[in-house]
């Protein structure tokens, strides 16, 4: 049996173990916020920094890292800094002394990187190495472990692209969050007293999605040759989408590329382009969109109206779409793949519309439903629900009936009728939630779920996906809710997880 990196006899600093709870609980939020399935796991590793004896799990005790895989992790780093070029070359306000720091910093982390990508090899998570931070002799990294699947179901642009200061630039959210939670970290740890103060507060989380959201959208700004750090990308689509033009909502799409690009045709140009930041110039600019004609920007100004061209070849990396899909929702797109979704200001990874197969799944898993003539009676049901504009919710229950009875003061009592397309199509038009039993009778409708609060709550989520969450987990019988957002995306949820 391999063994596994020893548990520190004692702390390594007072704070030791506050810090890793703060960071753990933050990580939780943070990446549970854009999928459940990853399942954070954060591990303190120590590596001593003058000895070739092996890196130390200080938390938590049980990391289930090989030992001898990390004997002399720090040598290697140290190989690597000699490697590699310095950073900061070509910077004048850089003290020798931060520069130091910074290549031996970037060395040891790279060389737990390459240990950890070996380990994870054939895992089904993948482990991500923080930046080191030197504390009473060791080399104290941060590690980050996230499940692998997930990971890989999101879209991403090209790696290795670069801030002017050396910093990466994110290729996708995911990564962007990563990046401001080790920032996040390493600013603990870097204290008078590291890990003394609390880093994980309410509404942290949310702070740091819109950080990383602003992240990602100085990614198509480089691409469009204008400086990231200076740019605004991510606060003027949020404000442009909040923007109401004679009381209807914004729809429509926004190209971003430069003036010229060989995929799009100019069907007429402004004689004074508006600037990007004159919010309520663009917003009215949108209402002559089209399902194929966008506004053309070029990053800082709209400057024409036209059209997509071509083929596009995504290598480019050039041409990125902002589609603006209802009232404060927008999505950053690239080559017909969603990078980034944002709701009321806050940034989110591409929620995939109802799948029927995952739909399946959670009927026979929830109430062991199999018959294919039902089971299609209610995918048509949830089917027309999705169509509904304004969102709506479906709560799929076997006592129905008891529940209609239960909640008559707060809904509104109908026969027992079975659902068709038509008659969902009705009943979904009004607020509240449609109760139906799995052979698919409907028994109320506008109803105002109850349900005790369960701490899976989302707070970046609206009213009716908590409230759904909220009752299903209540509930004492078998029970499935379908929640229709206003932009037509649909999340199952049951009393195990979401789909």
């Amino acid at each position: 049996m391999t063994p596994t990196l020893a548990p520190a006899p004692t702390l390594l600093w007072p704070y030791q173990t506050r810090y890793h709870r703060a960071a753990q609980t933050l990580a939780h939020d943070l990446f549970s916020a854009l999928d459940d399935d990853l399942q954070p796991h954060v591990v303190l590793l120590a590596l001593p920094t003058n000895s070739d004896l092996p890196a130390r799990c200080l938390e938590p005790t049980d990391c289930d890292l090989p030992a001898d895989a990390f004997v002399g992790t720090v040598a290697r780093g140290r190989v690597i800094q000699l490697t590699t070029p310095r950073p900061f070359s070509e910077r004048s306000d850089v003290t020798p002394a931060m520069i130091r720091r910074k290549h031996e910093g970037m060395g040891v982390r790279d060389a737990v990187q390459e240990i950890l990508d070996g380990l994870d090899e054939h895992a089904p998570h993948q482990h991500f190495a923080g930046w080191p931070v030197e504390i009473n002799g060791y080399f104290v990294a941060t590690v980050l472990r996230l499940q692998r699947k997930p990971l890989r179901a999101y879209p991403s642009l090209r790696p290795h692209r670069f801030y002017t200061d050396g910093r990466p630039l994110a290729p996708s959210l995911l990564v962007a969050a990563m990046y401001r939670f080790n920032e996040e970290s390493v600013k603990a740890l870097t204290e008078a007293e590291p890990g003394a103060s609390i880093f994980a507060r309410p509404r942290e989380s949310e702070e740091l999605l819109r950080s990383a959201g602003k992240a990602l959208l100085d990614t198509p700004a480089q691409a469009l040759g204008l400086d990231p750090a200076a740019a605004t990308l991510f606060a003027t689509c949020n404000t442009i989408s909040s923007l109401r033009y004679e009381g209807a909502e914004g729809v429509g799409k926004l190209l971003l590329a430069r003036r010229g690009h060989p995929n799009i045709e100019e069907i007429f140009a402004l004689t004074c382009p508006t600037d990007l930041t004159d919010y309520r110039a663009v917003r009215k600019l949108l209402e002559m969109t089209t399902p194929d004609v966008h506004l053309l920007a070029d990053g800082e100004n709209v400057y024409a109206l036209g059209r997509l061209t071509g083929k596009y070849d995504a290598e480019r990396e050039d041409l990125f779409t902002i589609s603006f899909v209802t009232h404060y929702a927008w999505e950053l797109q690239h080559d017909g793949h969603v990078l980034l979704r944002s709701h009321y200001g806050l940034p989110g990874l591409p929620r995939t519309r109802l799948n029927r197969t995952g739909f399946r799944k959670a009927l026979k898993r929830t109430f062991a439903l199999t018959d294919h003539t039902k089971v299609e009676r209610l995918w048509d049901v949830v089917l027309e629900a999705s169509r509904q504009k304004h969102g709506t919710l479906l709560v799929i229950t076997t006592e129905a009936l008891a529940e209609a009875d239960r909640l008559k003061l707060q809904c509104t009592l109908i026969e027992p009728v079975p659902l068709t397309p038509l008659i969902t199509r009705l009943v979904t038009s009004i607020d509240g939630a449609v109760l139906l039993d799995p052979e698919g009778y409907c028994y109320s409708i506008g109803v105002i779920l109850d349900g005790r609060a369960s701490g899976r709550g989302d707070s970046t989520r609206g009213a009716r996906y908590n409230s759904a969450l909220r009752y299903v987990e209540s509930s004492d019988y078998p029970c499935l809710a379908v929640v229709v957002s206003e932009d037509g995306l649909v999340d199952v949820i049951t009393s195990e997880k979401e789909l």
